[in-house]
Formats: structure tokens, sequence, C-alpha cells
């Protein structure tokens, strides 16, 4: 019988501030950093289950803290246990009685359950020798339900209502799965649009996303209103009238600002505008998305549980969703969230902007493709070209779609010489 022996955490930062990458109006200097954890056992096979949360520097600290907290809940369990029932270990851990106090079901204590989740999703992939999309497109819509925890959702989502989403999706999935592993799935890409590149820097990255075959880019904004009407003017140039330009604004604004300065950059045929004010405030976001229709309002990357997506929804605060691999806690809540987004129509477009996401989110809109909304209609996950070689599989985009991955596991495995190159303090 094997069992679950440590949880390994290490605190790594990529000095990204250097480069600007990844700078924005609310965060003008990130250091992409991970909270890290490798769950080991002293099972004959070896093999480990890596997960992290993504952070953007200080404060890195205290999520590796409280990844650590966890062990506890882990050491010395059985690991068939555990991996056969990752619904109930999900409960455990995010009802268990005191830990629910530092939320409840938010902050630090949630993402770092969610951290643990997805590595222990992992050593499941990497054990049945399986990339992660193809392992949850496997489960019968009765084990995928069995994994979602549907209290504060049943007034619109009910276990029924879940069952009848994947069933309606279940006869298609072979075929939809063979057109992701020839095809790949649509990508767009924020490389260009970072808010501390300069002018040539945009326009050069802007060529060359549209020649590597993007359909979409994304800019940046809220800053400076005239900053902004003139890099979409370069981007505009750069790209031509069919490439869709989206812009985020990073929770920038009030509500009646982000009405204004949307007006001012209507003439670019705006695709979308991301987290235009508080990721919490529903129905500010709702008054945004009446006053600024047909353009679509987006966000989703800092909403702390699958309460608060469901919140949105019911109040149409939102025409684009788009979740994040290790803001919630991991996959099974993902899963709920993905539901959710199905059973109001809404197109899901991953966030995958910082160290890792891309490697791990690919896995959610692959197997939301198969076994959930059954499409890629619609749908784009976000592609930022950085920091992936520190991947054991990292993530490969071509002629701007995502290729499906074939490699077992969840795609968040860092390299252990990247572990302690980057390692903090």
């Amino acid at each position: 019988m094997a069992r679950i022996i440590a949880l390994h955490t290490h605190d790594v930062r990529f000095p990204t501030s250097l480069s600007l990458d990844g700078s924005d109006a609310m965060n003008p200097d990130p250091d992409y950093s991970a909270g890290y954890v490798r769950i080991r056992t002293d099972a004959a096979d070896a093999l480990e289950g890596h997960g992290f949360v993504f952070t953007i520097g200080r404060g890195n600290d205290v999520q590796v803290a409280a990844i650590r907290a966890l062990d506890s809940h882990l050491r010395g369990r059985d690991v068939d246990e555990v991996l056969g029932d990752l619904g109930a270990l999900w409960r455990e851990l995010v009802h268990d009685s005191q830990l629910r106090w530092l939320g409840p079901e938010k902050g630090v204590m949630h993402m770092a359950i969610g951290a643990v989740v997805n590595a222990l999703w992992d050593l499941k992939a990497k054990r049945a020798g399986k990339p992660l999309w193809q392992l949850l497109s496997a489960m019968s819509p009765e084990e995928i339900v069995g994994l979602v925890d549907f209290r504060y959702l049943t007034d619109v989502l009910t276990p029924e209502d879940a069952l009848a989403i994947l069933r309606q999706a279940e006869p298609g999935r072979a075929r939809r799965e063979a057109d992701l592993l020839v095809e790949g799935y649509p990508a767009y890409t924020t490389t260009p649009g970072w808010l501390g590149y300069d002018d040539e820097k945009l326009d050069r990255l802007c060529r060359e996303a549209v020649a590597e075959g993007f359909g979409q880019i994304k800019l940046k904004v809220g800053a400076d209103l005239d900053d902004d009407i003139r890099r979409l003017g370069i981007a505009r140039a750069a790209c031509g009238p069919e490439v869709r330009i989206a812009v985020d604004a990073n929770q920038r604004w009030d509500v009646a600002e982000a009405i204004r300065w949307m007006a001012a950059l209507r003439p670019f045929d705006v695709a979308w505008i991301e987290e235009p004010t508080s990721p919490d405030d529903v129905l500010g976001h709702a008054a945004i998305a009446r006053a600024i229709a047909p353009v679509p309002v987006a966000t989703g990357e800092h909403m702390a549980n699958r309460v608060m997506f469901k919140q949105f929804l019911q109040a149409d605060a939102l025409q684009v969703l788009q979740l994040d691999a290790t803001r919630v806690a991991g996959v099974n809540e993902n899963i709920a969230i993905l539901l959710l987004a199905a059973k109001f129509g809404v197109p899901v477009c991953p966030h995958a902007g910082g160290v890792g996401l891309c490697e791990m989110v690919q896995h959610l809109s692959m197997f939301d493709a198969v076994s959930v909304s059954g499409s890629t209609e619609g749908r784009m996950i976000e592609f930022v070209d950085h920091l992936h070689e520190h991947f054991v599989t990292p993530v490969e985009v071509h002629g701007g779609r995502y290729r499906a991955p074939k490699a077992p596991g969840a795609g968040s495995e860092m390299l252990a010489g990247s572990l302690l190159g980057y390692a903090h303090g």
C-alpha cells in the first residue's frame, strides 16, 4: 500500500520586472512567481504530483506557507484512496472547519488547496499514463458530477442539470478528441500588449503575432487614455482590420470611468474589455456590460470561487468567462465553473497570463471541448510567450493554435533546475 510521505514546497520567482513582461495599469513591475508544491509518495513508480499558485512576487512566501499548512491533511494517507475520490478530498479540504474560517473559500488558503488538488490530479494523470484533459474526458458523466461540490449552486445548477449537460455532449466525445489531436485549440496572444513596452516593440510584436497565425491579440490599457488611443492605433495598423484586438484594464477603473474610456476606444473595434473594474463588483460589471454593448465584458481571473462566477452569470455581468487554473481550488472547482458556463451558454476563454498557466489551463479547455460544452466555437486560450522553457512539458502553440498535449500529467511540473535556480531567499 503506497502512502503520501511528503509535501515539498518552493518559493520560485522570476525577475520579469526587469523586461516589463507582464506589466499593466495596476501591476507595473510584476515578478512572475509560483508558490509551488511537490507531493511525494513511497510508491515503487516514484512518480510525484506537481502543482502551484501563480503570484507576481511579494507575498509569494505567504502563499507557500499556506500550502505547507496542508501537509498534515495528506501525509501518511493511502495514495489509491486519495486519488480514487478527489471529489471527497476536495470537500474535506475546502470545508475543514478551522481552515474554512480563513476564507471562507477565498484567499491564500483556498488557492493553496487548489495547488494541492492540482498536484494530486497531476499525479493521478501520470499514474494513468494520460494527459489530464484525456483523463477527465474519459470519465463518465456520473464520475464528473461526483467531483463537483454543488453547495451554493443548486439555485441555478443542480447535479441533474450537470448530468444533462454532460450526457448531451457524450455522443460526440471521440470525434472531438480526435479533432483536437489533429487541429489543436484556438489561441490568442497577449505577448505584444504589455503596458511597459515601447511603441516600436508593440508594432513589431503585433506584426509577428499576425505572421504566426493569431486571429486575436490583447493590449493592456487603463493608465492613460491618450496613450491607449495611440497604442491601439499602432496595433490596429499593424494587425489590419481582420485581426481582433481585445483590451484589458486589470481592474483599474470605476464604473462610470470604464464606460467613458470604452466609448473613446470604440473606433478601434474592440473585441472585448477585460476586468474593467473591481473583480468583486457584480453589479458594476453588469452596468458596464449594458452601457458598452455590443462590446463584451470578459472577466474571471481574479474571481475567488464558483459562487462569484454563478452570480456574474446570473446578472449577465460577463459575456466571456475567464477561469484561471490556480485562482480557485483546483481542477474540481474549475469543472463546476465550466458547467456553469455551459448552463448559461457563455464561452470560456481562460486566463493564462502567468508562469505555467498556459501549460495547465489548456487541459481544462480541451476537456470542456470534448465533454462539457462540446465546442471550440467563440473560445480561445490566452497565450503569452514567457517562461515555458522552465517546464518539463512546455506548451506548444503553432499557427495560432494550442497543440493538444500528449504527455502524462497536468502540465504543471517545473524543471528541477528552475526550481533551484529561481528559488527565493
